[in-house]
């Protein structure tokens, strides 16, 4: 199979997918409230085996099941999408225990995940977090018993074993509801990212807390406080002063399944417009007739397809571990993401003041529409990213022919 077709198993797996998320996710969407954690609707993904293909699958898979799901119900997408994100980290650094308490219930809906990233003040430059990761010299015995006290130390670890975490995040998705985070701390001060530190911190520990954040898109965002969370060497996945690593690993993995979500949208949107221009008359006529929406519909369909042959060329690179991830990543992001903006915004403009109405789907697809060009990476530092590799990739090469 190459990256730029489909096999006629994964045709018929994404029209599967397609016809439960309108079939059976859709109902369960509609009843939940926006803002607020669905777990309906989780344990309706759990139930259909998605969310534990989360940690089977390849990037392409997940691509395809993005791209399906928002195609009928962007909020189950987003739900399976915001699963992968918070224990992506825990199911790829995590140890065993960590691995064995969190990922079946992961798998099964009954556990909320959370990625805990973004500050008030780094957002997309996730390289100058400030959330302070301080030793903690106390002795592990002064510690008071219960569920909500720290993993037990493990003593073979390089540094510090203990840490109180003193700060703030924001716009993390999933909280204030979520049942664990990933959390990326700054554990050497001054280092930039060699000194992050990821954490897999419960929601019930001392003094952690959340508000929810009103938001355009509807699924739930939130602030967390850390006041002084105690941590461990058992909470930290990977390794100390390297959680950098894991962060831009779990993103170069899910930055092309992002433009997969924006590619369903924009295949939501299209084929919207598809059938409205059709059925609908103006002018003597039906609105395809015109050649300027005949041409329109063109544009929102080429746009369509070329983003989504990116995103299937980026995830076949990342399960084919090619050296250019990073690159094809967010060449993937950003087209798809800009083009999904553009195809909804012709679609409402074609479908005229109906599509402003709460509750059309363009209305719904409109606001969702725009945060992708925003999280995991925005427009601007995917255009960085992808300058970087490209100079990167020319010095390199000038290195290799001067020697």
């Amino acid at each position: 199979m190459t990256a730029f077709s489909l096999e006629p198993a994964q045709l018929a797996w994404c029209a599967e997918l397609r016809a439960l998320a309108a079939e059976r996710l859709r109902p369960l969407a509609d009843k939940g409230e926006p803002g607020r954690v669905n777990r309906a609707l989780l344990a309706e993904l759990g139930a259909l085996g998605l969310l534990p293909r989360l940690f089977t699958s390849g990037a392409l898979d997940l691509c395809l099941m993005r791209e399906s799901l928002a195609h009928a119900c962007t909020e189950a997408e987003t739900a399976l999408a915001l699963q992968g994100l918070g224990a992506h980290p825990v199911h790829a650094h995590g140890t065993e225990a960590q691995r064995a308490r969190w990922l079946p219930r992961v798998s099964d809906g009954t556990a909320v995940a959370a990625f805990a990233l973004s500050e008030p003040d780094a957002g997309s430059d996730a390289a100058a977090l400030s959330l302070a990761a301080e030793p903690d010299a106390e002795r592990a015995d002064t510690e008071a018993p219960g569920p909500t006290a720290p993993a037990a130390l493990t003593a073979d670890r390089d540094g510090p074993s203990r840490w109180r975490l003193t700060g703030e995040k924001c716009w993390i998705s999933n909280a204030p509801e979520a049942d664990f985070y990933t959390v990326f701390a700054r554990t050497t001060p001054d280092a930039g990212a060699r000194g992050v530190t990821a954490f897999l911190v419960p929601a019930d520990r001392p003094g952690l807390t959340g508000t929810p954040l009103a938001m355009l898109s509807p699924h739930p965002i939130g602030a967390l406080a850390f006041d002084a969370v105690p941590v461990t060497a058992d909470d930290v996945l990977g390794e100390a002063d390297r959680g950098f690593r894991v962060a831009m690993g779990t993103l170069n993995l899910f930055r092309p399944s992002v433009g997969a979500f924006a590619v369903g949208m924009a295949q939501a949107a299209l084929d919207a417009t598809l059938a409205h221009t059709t059925a609908r008359t103006a002018f003597g006529g039906r609105l395809r007739d015109l050649q300027t929406v005949a041409h329109q519909t063109a544009e929102m369909a080429l746009r369509t397809e070329a983003a989504r042959l990116m995103v299937y060329a980026a995830a076949t690179a990342y399960d084919e571990g090619a050296p250019d991830v990073p690159r094809r990543s967010a060449m993937a992001k950003l087209l798809a993401t800009e083009t999904a903006q553009y195809v909804v915004d012709r679609a409402v403009q074609l479908h005229g003041a109906r599509a402003l109405r709460r509750g059309h789907l363009l209305e719904h697809l409109y606001r969702e529409v725009r945060a992708p060009r925003v999280y995991e990476g925005a427009s601007e530092v995917q255009r960085g990213i992808i300058a970087k590799e490209l100079y990167r990739t020319l010095d390199a090469t000038t290195e290799e022919a001067g020697t």
